[in-house]
């Protein structure tokens, strides 16, 4: 997408009443780049998506269009890339480069750079390396491939001691010379390495397990300062509403940086942090921001769409082909102690090394299994203990992981020492690096076990295994949900509200799709045995068992499940088979189990291949009917339940986060498949509400719907941003299938009602419940919401009373939005 692009869709997303574009980081990435994480220079916008000059012309449509801009910042990493030239100026001069103090590196020892496909010995040995100038730079480098990796200045009088000249020919018969080019690189600031090695010898923090980029130091006040001047510039010329902080998590210390960063801004740009809130969790009241990017709304949606019963008996079917990774609880151990041990070795063990320099007759080894377990221990994502020690929530947190750690450690002498140094009771720069290093790497320890391991060894039910969710969590109903509502606007009224993001698992409709399935357990789990059979002629044979295992066969029907298009022709097959297997290749080697990233195993990874290609192929026809008609009642239920999803999203407290594509149905699987570019053109068209044909255009539904609410929200933004959230009522035989709530304020109001739990009660045509299903259901409305009504999407006006029949609201509609008859203006207003 490039700003040429997203300016001529400007019309579209001003009818549809979208109020700011918020754009993944625009800063100059590395080349190729798909998503601008990697950023190599934050003072620059990047010439391939359009530079500064595009930007500004985007800038001024979406103002002439009454729209703003909302911008992703990126504070907690750069590129380790050559292309970031003030990485490849640190490589060049060391410690001694102004640039040194960016990039959050220990400087105890050469820099390690792990670029290599083998060890440095075995690429020495092989000829591939090479001694360049390098025109573009000015300098003399190492070469490896397409890497040219500085030299430092003292290398030229190195080189020119044993030639005349820098010339290619010379240079490349110098190379030849192993034992030069060793010594030579034996005098760098830096070492090359296997690239497998940077889980256990890495002198620089990453981002996660990302080698290619390396921690920024912004808690400095000359890094924040050095790394924002664009982003300042842009937000005091006016041309940046708001700012949304990625992996904030990953900074010394989040507090500060924010504070900070609202002073540099100022107190009416909007701040939005990249954050996963555990359970009970809330953001710090001292942090200045509106709340975070969404998530917990997501982790809302189970307990009202998802069947408490019926996943506790899809639990029992999902055991039985499982085994060892039925258990979640267990299946995180395991996936945190993985983590600890191999993927984050090197962090641990430098966590040891700190610690032991704190107490005098204590070794790194004496702290490494003490350190491991805490981490492993956490329920929530890292504390923010300062010098000043740590705050009730936090308090709690770790009182928390300790009572999670085994007997013997309880008394393990290193222990204390630990907990002394967390809690602030130890002083000294040692203590306090410590302190800070340890809270950076709980965080990437708990989602690359969750969120990368875990979700994907964890099958029972996918669609609660997504970014902020908690799979094994009971489902708890509407008064639960309604709880967390209120909860949410008394935390964070104006955080945003996400469905869909570029990080979510799944697309929001796949996900509220795959939540019915927990309504049909004994069905699913007898359509999965069936289509086992149907397919097993399929499976591989290995060493110990066949591929895929029945778990993974488990994981893949649902995965298909999610994406499935009822109209889907012999053609359009192709692309789904490419689709599904790129995701399983992604989830097997997430899994960790038979492969992995570090190690694939070909094999394994080639038999499942075939398997899912099988699904989708010619020959298997009568798998995809059986599939097929198994699935309509699901196919049902979940658009039913997108619908309700989405107007809860747009009702409830935040603001809604419309992701780019997710307004008419997002059936995504995990990235990169939800970064595909949608189809703008088709979007284009004017969305109208589509009487009673919900069945077969579920995706106009959902636009209609979406662009009425968000005309609602202009028309009532005092509304939205101060209304209070009201549970409603609703009395009857069908009352566990209904959730109403209202938003008041002043005597200003919107009612929302939408049907749950509704798989076999649907007319698939209308997507409205069955004739005579809600009986004598009834909403009742407190005295405050009183007079006459209209349904915003439609006609229907009913008259002031204290109960309303669910038949009138749902009979003829999937869901309702009722506001005050006055507060309909017509297509001005909010009609559709």
């Amino acid at each position: 997408m490039t700003f040429e692009r997203a300016r001529k869709l400007v019309p579209y997303w001003q009818d549809l009443g979208i109020s700011h574009l918020y754009l993944s980081p625009i800063f100059t990435a590395v080349s190729g780049s798909t998503h601008g994480y990697d950023v190599t220079d934050a003072n620059e916008i990047d010439p391939a998506i359009g530079g500064r000059g595009d930007f500004e012309m985007l800038v001024s449509a979406l103002q002439a269009a009454g729209m703003g801009v909302i911008l992703d910042i990126v504070p907690n990493h750069m590129a380790a890339s050559l292309e970031n030239r003030w990485w490849r100026n640190v490589l060049e001069l060391g410690s001694s480069s102004p640039h040194a103090g960016v990039f959050d590196i220990d400087w105890s020892r050469r820099l390690t750079l792990p670029q290599l496909g083998a060890s440095f010995d075995e690429v020495l040995e092989a000829g591939d390396l090479r001694l360049v100038f390098d025109e573009v730079h000015g300098n003399l480098s190492l070469g490896y491939f397409d890497n040219l990796f500085p030299l430092r200045p003292e290398s030229r009088d190195q080189v020119l001691r044993r030639v005349d000249d820098l010339r290619p020919n010379t240079l490349a018969a110098l190379s030849e010379n192993r034992e030069f080019l060793r010594e030579l690189h034996d005098e760098q600031h830096w070492r090359l390495m296997n690239w497998r090695d940077g889980a256990t010898d890495l002198s620089y923090r990453r981002f996660f397990e990302v080698t290619g980029l390396v921690g920024v130091r912004v808690e400095d006040a000359a890094v924040f300062s050095a790394t924002h001047a664009l982003i300042l510039e842009l937000v005091g010329k006016g041309m940046v509403d708001g700012l949304r902080i990625d992996h904030i998590d990953g900074l010394s210390d989040p507090g500060a940086y924010l504070q900070q960063l609202r002073q540099a801004v100022g107190p009416d740009i909007y701040l939005v942090v990249e954050k996963i809130l555990g359970p009970g969790e809330v953001l710090p009241e001292s942090w200045p921001v509106s709340g975070t990017t969404g998530y917990e709304f997501i982790a809302a949606m189970p307990h009202l769409f998802v069947h408490a019963d019926g996943l506790d008996r899809l639990g029992q079917h999902y055991r039985i082909l499982a085994g060892d990774n039925g258990d979640f609880e267990t299946v995180l151990a395991a996936s945190k102690k993985l983590m600890a041990e191999r993927n984050f070795a090197g962090e641990v063990s430098r966590l040891g090394r700190l610690a032991a320099a704190c107490f005098e007759g204590t070794s790194d080894s004496d702290f490494a299994e003490v350190i491991r377990q805490l981490l492993g221990g956490f329920s929530v994502y890292r504390t923010y203990g300062t010098e000043g020690g740590l705050d009730p929530q936090d308090e709690a947190v770790l009182a928390d992981a300790l009572q999670k750690l085994p007997g013997d450690l309880r008394d393990d002498p290193a222990l204390d020492k630990i907990v002394r140094l967390l809690t602030g009771q130890v002083e000294g720069p040692d203590a306090c690096e410590f302190r800070f290093r340890f809270q950076q790497l709980s965080g990437p320890i708990m989602a690359k076990s969750m969120e990368d391991t875990a979700f994907y060894r964890y099958n029972r039910l996918i669609a609660l295994n997504e970014v902020g969710g908690e799979p094994n969590a009971p489902v708890e109903g509407v008064a639960h949900f309604h709880e967390l509502m209120q909860e949410r606007l008394a935390t964070q009224p104006h955080g945003l509200s996400a469905s869909s993001t570029h990080d979510t698992k799944r697309g929001e409709d796949a996900r509220a799709r795959l939540y019915a399935i927990s309504e049909g357990a004994d069905v699913w789990a007898e359509g999965v045995e069936r289509w086992r059979g149907m397919n097993g002629a399929h499976l591989s044979p290995m060493a110990e068992s066949s591929a895929p295992g029945p778990d993974v066969e488990w994981l893949l029907y649902q995965s298909l499940a999610g994406v499935w298009a009822v109209d889907v022709q012999e053609p359009d097959l192709g692309a789904l088979s490419e689709r599904l297997e790129a995701y399983v290749e992604k989830a097997m080697r997430e899994a960790k189990i038979h492969t992995d990233w570090n190690s694939p195993d070909a094999e394994y990874e080639q038999a499942v291949a075939r398997y899912a290609r099988h699904l989708l192929s010619a020959e298997n026809a009568d798998f995809r009917d059986d599939f097929q008609k198994t699935l309509l009642p699901f196919v049902a239920a979940g658009n039913l339940n997108s619908l309700a999803q989405t107007l809860i999203k747009l009702l409830a407290p935040g603001i809604p986060d419309i992701y780019q594509g997710a307004e008419i149905l997002d059936q995504s699987l995990v990235d990169p498949d939800n970064r595909r570019v949608p189809d703008f053109t088709a979007l284009s068209a004017t969305p109208t509400w589509p009487g009673s044909s919900y069945g077969q255009d579920i995706a106009a539904a959902k636009r209609a719907l979406i662009r009425s609410v968000l005309r609602l929200r202009q028309a009532e933004p005092q509304l939205f941003a101060q209304g209070r959230y009201l549970p409603l009522e609703v009395t009857g035989a069908r009352r566990d299938h209904v959730v109403a709530f209202a938003r008041e304020h002043e005597g200003r109001f919107a009612i929302a009602v939408a049907p749950r739990l509704m798989l076999n009660r649907i007319d698939p045509d209308s997507l409205c419940a069955s004739v005579g299903f809600w009986e004598d259901t009834s909403l009742v409305l407190p005295a405050g919401l009183s007079g006459e009504m209209s349904s915003l999407m439609d006609e229907i006006r009913i008259p002031g009373a204290d109960r309303i029949p669910i038949e009138t609201l749902l009979g003829q509609q999937p869901i309702s939005v009722l506001v005050p008859a006055e507060q309909k203006t017509g297509e001005q207003g909010l009609k559709a």
